[in-house]
């Protein structure tokens, strides 16, 4: 947001307002309506609700949402709530990659990974990570398990909190205790008490969302990073906003591998300790996924419909 306020060719005035609860949500997103803002932005799947509830209360504001599609039509015939435009990321598509990479550098043979909560914007994280490490193995005729998620099953290690680092090392020791070298935490804040252990040399972890060495203080531990291009994305649709561009709901985003809105983040303080053939075999993965060689699946998957 603060990109687009930065745009020489629009006047952008930015408010924000962090919401410690979620009971806080709805009243927080109503003080912007009153506030007569053009652009409303929620962040997180679990504004969802609270998103759906305010736009259908205001049909005239526009409202945007991270990681959700709270306006998608419920039932055949349904217009939905036209006036929340969603932003999604297939986070499937780069997890899968990084499940690739975690299963070649492993040297136990052994890879984990828990959730935040058991919602989908989590655990879409977990199936691609899952799957990248099973094609892995197909492809090298080698037995690298994933502890921690079970897709097929779509149950595993969850924290239930996305603020406790306690909880978070709690969970990677256990994970480590059984044998696991790599290590995502798909948990907000609770997983920096994963890559703190990480950056000590105990193992190795994969951040989320965003790369982690320019978000957090523990790059030396982190692979790589698993990053939502949630900036660009946010710049577009405000910029569009700004300038009285329609933001319906039937225009929302799905950031892929293929249109840059999804990612994995430079490996920082591991380039050199990754072999060459392992790289090459990455960027060949990413491909694949861009020009639909891979499919990569995940009931969590976000659409517009």
């Amino acid at each position: 947001m603060e990109a687009a306020r930065d745009d020489p060719n629009t006047n952008v005035v930015v408010k924000n307002v962090p919401s410690t609860a979620e009971a806080q949500y709805e009243p927080n997103l109503t003080s912007f309506v009153n506030q007569k803002c053009d652009f409303i932005l929620a962040v997180g799947g679990l504004m969802g609700d609270a998103t759906k509830k305010v736009a259908l209360a205001n049909p005239k504001q526009q409202f945007a949402i991270v990681d959700a599609n709270p306006g998608k039509p419920a039932k055949a015939g349904d217009p939905g709530v036209p006036n929340i435009y969603p932003m999604q990321f297939d986070t499937a598509q780069a997890a899968f990659v990084a499940g690739y990479l975690a299963a070649g550098t492993s040297t136990t043979k052994k890879v984990g990974t828990y959730g935040g909560l058991k919602i989908p914007p989590v655990t879409i994280f977990m199936d691609g990570f899952a799957d990248g490490v099973a094609y892995y193995n197909q492809q090298k005729n080698a037995n690298v398990q994933v502890l921690g998620w079970d897709k097929a099953k779509q149950d595993g290690l969850f924290a239930n909190t996305f603020v406790d680092q306690a909880k978070g090392k709690s969970l990677s020791d256990t994970l480590h205790a059984q044998g696991a070298d790599v290590i995502m935490p798909v948990a907000g804040g609770t997983g920096l008490g994963t890559t703190q252990d990480a950056a000590t040399g105990k193992f190795k972890a994969i951040w989320v969302d965003t790369d982690g060495c320019v978000s957090t203080n523990y790059c030396a531990g982190l692979v790589t990073s698993v990053q939502k291009n949630i900036a660009d994305a946010v710049k577009d649709a405000v910029l569009r906003g700004a300038n009285k561009q329609s933001l319906a709901l039937a225009d929302g985003t799905i950031g892929t591998l293929a249109n840059n809105g999804v990612g994995i983040a430079p490996y920082h303080d591991f380039d050199s300790k990754i072999d060459a053939g392992l790289k090459a075999d990455v960027a060949k993965v990413q491909a694949d996924i861009k020009s639909g060689a891979i499919k990569v699946t995940s009931p969590s998957q976000p659409t517009n419909a």
